[in-house]
């Protein structure tokens, strides 16, 4: 089955425009086969229950992004959907859902393994990487398509084989792609645990017909010119960088994050690279500390509405004034330890820097997006501590929009939750919310100012929220 929509377009200028298509990766067989000696080589914080994250959590957040992207496919249909043992939701099934706004990754991959030739170089390619003996290429290359999709991601020849790796963290989508305007960066993740999700995207970028109109607008992050001489192993040597480190706020301004995950080196290259093919007018880079607990910019901030941003209050502000500052933090050294940079690139213009990242998001919107309202921020943990630092772990600050100030965050996060309703959004279950979409009593295109809460039980342990389990190809335009 090869997936296709004659009228599917890249186009992505904000973080909050309506959510027309993304592409998602479903929680498949070999998340259920990590064991805790390799869960943090493999980037999870602790093994997961599968079938608890499948039914209990995942399941949700596809249903909810199909009642909004693509309801022909579900309204409707939840009773038959819930009572069908799960064929809806999986992608080597005659029942999946196969939509075109809610894509699924595997199926894009077994579409390009129908083509012998891209099969071959493809099956050569992993089996490169993953050191395969000859007969057992051989073998994966003689597969059938749909199976060897599943293979790649699963690392399972069968239920009692592996052959290698699992690559669990394919669904954190977002870190192995971004669409900026009407142009795709493929991203260059930091752990040789992402080395196998990292080839298979740019095979299906470069090969899938859904993507066929867009091949001169695909760019690919350079290594630095003769890095293979260059001595030293630091960080910010490698060129790396991840999408959760990247946000299309404007369609002029991008911001890109240097963190635990994105190096200087893959700042540095992807603004050549943007500003050399006119993509974007100015790039903000914003530094923050190289610790797990951030990651990502995305865990740090991300936008709910024009004037309205969620974000963890200690690492946004400035410093108080060394007068007010108690004599214990003169023995910390907070400022050398946590400092956060922030500097913006401007094509033509000299760079302009700025002290903190709430200024930053204050610029965004009131300059960007042109927003009269007054800028807004609500603070993980609803900025008490210790639960700011806690919410901030389990994600209260990575939430993905929906549509401009409906946005998907994890249930766990109470003090978050309190931030959000004492700022006049309306707070729901997404298992109560979904009831109301299929009963009529609420319409997706309607809702707005409103928390969506998702279960997060196993889904947290991985660490990452909504914004990083969807990499976004198509949003309307913000106005």
């Amino acid at each position: 089955m090869i997936l296709s929509d004659s009228s599917f377009k890249i186009n992505v200028t904000s973080e909050i425009g309506n959510l027309r298509a993304l592409l998602i990766h479903s929680p498949d067989d070999g998340l259920g086969r990590v064991v805790p000696s390799k869960a943090q080589d493999w980037l999870f914080e602790d093994i997961v229950h599968l079938e608890s994250m499948r039914k209990n959590e995942y399941d949700y957040y596809v249903k909810l992004l199909l009642y909004f992207l693509d309801p022909d496919k579900i309204k409707g249909k939840l009773q038959k959907i819930d009572a069908n043992n799960r064929a809806f939701f999986k992608p080597d099934n005659e029942a999946f859902h196969a939509s075109t706004k809610v894509i699924e990754i595997q199926t894009l991959l077994a579409d390009i393994l129908e083509q012998p030739d891209i099969r071959i170089k493809l099956v050569s390619a992993v089996c490169a990487i993953e050191s395969c003996n000859y007969r057992l290429q051989q073998k994966l290359t003689d597969t059938d398509p749909v199976k060897l999709a599943k293979i790649f991601i699963s690392g399972s020849l069968s239920d009692n084989e592996m052959i290698f790796a699992p690559i669990p963290n394919l669904i954190f989508s977002r870190d192995i792609g971004i669409a900026i305007n009407n142009y795709m960066l493929l991203n260059k993740p930091a752990k040789k645990a992402r080395a196998r999700e990292t080839l298979l995207l740019r095979y299906i970028f470069f090969n899938h017909p859904l993507f066929a109109a867009y091949q001169d607008n695909i760019l690919e992050i350079p290594e630095t010119v003769q890095h293979f001489l260059r001595p030293g192993e630091d960080n910010d040597e490698k060129t790396t960088l991840e999408g959760g480190d990247v946000m299309m706020v404007s369609p002029d301004h991008l911001i890109i994050g240097c963190s635990e995950r994105t190096s200087a080196s893959g700042a540095n290259e992807a603004i050549k690279l943007l500003f050399e093919n006119k993509v974007v007018k100015k790039i903000t880079v914003v530094k923050i500390p190289h610790k797990r607990d951030y990651m990502h910019i995305d865990t740090v901030f991300t936008q709910v509405k024009h004037n309205v941003w969620v974000l963890l209050r200690s690492l946004s502000v400035t410093e108080s004034p060394e007068e007010e500052r108690e004599p214990i933090s003169w023995f910390a050294d907070k400022k050398s330890k946590n400092k956060t940079d922030i500097i913006q690139f401007r094509q033509g213009k000299k760079p302009k820097t700025f002290d903190c990242i709430e200024d930053l998001l204050t610029n965004i919107s009131e300059h960007d997006l042109q927003s009269k309202a007054k800028t807004k921020f609500i603070y993980s943990g609803n900025n008490t501590f210790p639960f700011d630092a806690r919410e901030q772990w389990t994600d209260s600050c990575n939430l993905l929009a929906i549509k401009e100030g409906v946005v998907l965050g994890y249930d766990r996060n109470d003090k978050t939750i309190e931030a959000f309703k004492q700022n006049g959004f309306d707070v729901i279950k997404v298992k109560d919310l979904l009831k109301k979409f299929e009963a009529g009593e609420l319409d997706p295109q309607t809702i707005k100012d409103t928390l969506i809460l998702m279960p997060s039980a196993e889904l947290s342990r991985a660490r990452g929220g909504f914004h990083c389990m969807s990499m976004p190809l198509l949003r309307d335009k913000v106005v």
